[in-house]
């Protein structure tokens, strides 16, 4: 079980990393703040939708075991 998480996390990070190599900036809605030599980043959208996703993806899970 953790390969598969450590396989879904890898897959995870290098499509983030491709995107942000290729302009994505972020989803609408998330914080940034730059002033000079400091940035500020809290990706409050894409938390939420993370957490839909993977609350889904368990409930899935959950449904699926049970039958």
């Amino acid at each position: 079980m953790l390969v598969v998480l450590g396989a879904i996390l890898l897959i995870t990070g290098g499509v983030f990393w491709v995107l942000g190599r290729n302009g994505f900036r972020g989803m609408p809605g998330d914080i940034v703040y730059q002033r000079g030599h400091f940035g500020f980043y809290f990706p409050i959208m894409t938390c939420i939708i993370l957490s839909i996703l993977l609350t889904l993806a368990l409930w899935l899970w959950q449904w699926l075991s049970r039958r």
